[in-house]
């Protein structure tokens, strides 16, 4: 029911928010170690596209070099990644501010990842697979498999093939997932015929 789905996202975010303070020494460590390597700011903010094409504003902490220019991750050279950001993105430590966002209600913990508004391909084909009807994750299994957005179609349906088959388990699965290959593989066991047809462009959504 309606109030059953409220309580429980009203007792996530309580539970978000005392896992917020307790992460924030790492957070804090995290900082101080971007502004030695280069300055201010050390947290990187960046507008997102949410449900219904909501703009948000995402909080991660900066990985990348002051002046990089505003675009995906993988439109990104390596040569701008600070030292100290390939380990806190390798570690998923560089996310942990989204649990504001999460508390905000501006993403769940797990969904389609938020595109960037000028990301035009990417908007155009989840807009196809009707992607923006529900609210964007902190990761998701197209983040899980592999799938970015430098690849827009195959995302836009990896991330339709997430919410044709939402369900606890398979959200429970891509947050471990996140952390432990292991669970990647067992994913991919399961979506293995989807994934195979996406890739040869025999699956239609």
């Amino acid at each position: 029911t309606i109030y059953n789905t409220q309580m429980i996202n009203l007792i996530l975010k309580v539970l978000a928010g005392i896992c917020l303070i307790a992460i924030s020494p790492l957070i804090f460590i995290s900082i101080f170690f971007v502004l030695i390597e280069d300055g201010f700011p050390a947290i990187f903010v960046q507008e997102r596209l949410g449900k219904n094409l909501k703009i948000f504003k995402i909080y991660k902490i900066r990985t990348m070099y002051q002046n990089t220019p505003n675009l995906g991750s993988h439109e990104v050279s390596l040569s701008n990644h600070l030292k100290i950001g390939s380990i806190l993105r390798k570690l998923k430590i560089d996310e942990l501010p989204q649990v504001i966002n999460f508390i905000n209600g501006d993403i769940n913990l797990i969904g389609p990842r938020p595109g960037l508004p000028s990301q035009i391909k990417l908007k155009e084909f989840r807009l196809k697979n009707g992607i923006f009807n529900m609210t964007p994750g902190i990761t998701g299994l197209g983040q899980v498999l592999g799938y970015d957005m430098s690849n827009p179609e195959q995302l836009a349906q990896i991330d339709a093939l997430y919410i044709q088959n939402k369900s606890v388990k398979i959200d429970l699965m891509i947050f471990i997932a996140t952390f432990l290959n292991l669970y990647k593989t067992k994913l991919s066991i399961i979506f293995i015929e989807e994934i195979n047809r996406i890739k040869s462009k025999e699956y239609n959504v």
